[in-house]
């Protein structure tokens, strides 16, 4: 009886020290648009820079768990790597530019779309069927795009703003597809690293010319390095630390609360309020990406 509490109060503890892990990992993840907002350099610098700490992060890991970068690397491997490390260089400009056009709101929400991207590259391009869940998430982020945009006009900087952050979810929709389908069964840390190589060297030509030009400053540099260690490194270790005492399902749809934290921290911080017309956007953009969440575990 008392070995089997012991049993019980272990298995919650491990329960919610991994609740804990994983908002921590949200909150990360939603602090870069705050630190892309902080950060006073274009959308060149801060992706370069952000990638640039992220290898280092990554190369020290690979270095302390005697785990090669190198190790059984083919042609074939490099190949998808630089492609979705291509990928995500546009999804980190692109993020950038949205941010500082629209706002971290905006950006994050238009980010936030990516789900029903990959539901709709399923049906075009892949000719797969889509059921009655991905009908309902095009639906909702559809309706939810159409409350966030402050107006239909080009020469309005939010609807610009909300024009990147699609941008920037149709870009990360293309690299969860090539993940997905080329890169599965890959060392995670492997790919990582080598994704943000070629993120650094691909935006290096734009970023380095910048930073001649116009310098950092000391905090600017912090937060580049808070962006590429924190919020990329640590968000991901933390992420998969989470699934020790989660499903994938619950730690997915905690995950998903990453806009209502990037949103909540830039009311607090800088005082941007969103409207309520905003706001009703905002949760059925979350809703869809929560039930995106719950629907990709159900298919695992």
């Amino acid at each position: 009886m008392l070995a089997s509490n012991v049993s019980s109060n272990c298995s919650t503890h491990a329960h919610r020290n991994a609740l804990i892990v994983a908002h921590l990992a949200a909150v990360l993840f939603g602090l870069t648009g705050i630190l892309g907002h902080l950060i006073d350099a274009s959308a060149a610098v801060i992706t370069f820079g952000r990638a640039a700490f992220a290898v280092l992060a990554l190369g020290a890991v690979a270095q302390v768990q005697r785990r090669g970068v190198f190790h059984q690397l083919t042609w074939r491997k490099l190949g998808v790597m630089v492609v979705s490390g291509t990928l995500l260089a546009a999804h980190w400009v692109t993020f950038f530019i949205a941010i500082k056009v629209g706002g971290v709101a905006v950006a994050t929400l238009g980010f936030a779309s990516f789900p029903a991207f990959i539901a709709l590259l399923d049906l075009l391009v892949f000719r797969e069927r889509i059921g009655a869940r991905e009908s309902l998430l095009l639906l909702l982020v559809s309706v939810g795009l159409v409350l966030v945009v402050p107006s239909f006009d080009l020469l309005d900087q939010g609807t610009v703003g909300l024009l990147w952050g699609l941008a920037s979810g149709l870009s990360f929709a293309l690299l969860a597809i090539t993940n997905r389908r080329a890169a599965r069964g890959m060392d995670a840390l492997q790919v990582a690293f080598w994704q943000n190589m070629t993120v650094a060297l691909l935006v290096a030509p734009f970023a380095l010319d910048n930073l001649v030009v116009r310098g950092l400053s000391h905090s600017d540099w912090m937060y580049l390095a808070m962006l590429g260690v924190f919020c990329t490194g640590l968000s991901q270790y933390l992420f998969v630390k989470s699934l020790e005492g989660l499903e994938a399902r619950s730690a997915g749809m905690i995950i998903a609360l990453e806009p209502v934290y990037a949103i909540g921290c830039a009311w607090w911080l800088f005082g941007d309020q969103p409207s309520l017309r905003m706001v009703a956007g905002a949760g059925l953009i979350i809703l869809a990406t929560v039930l995106s969440a719950w629907g990709k575990v159900g298919r695992e």
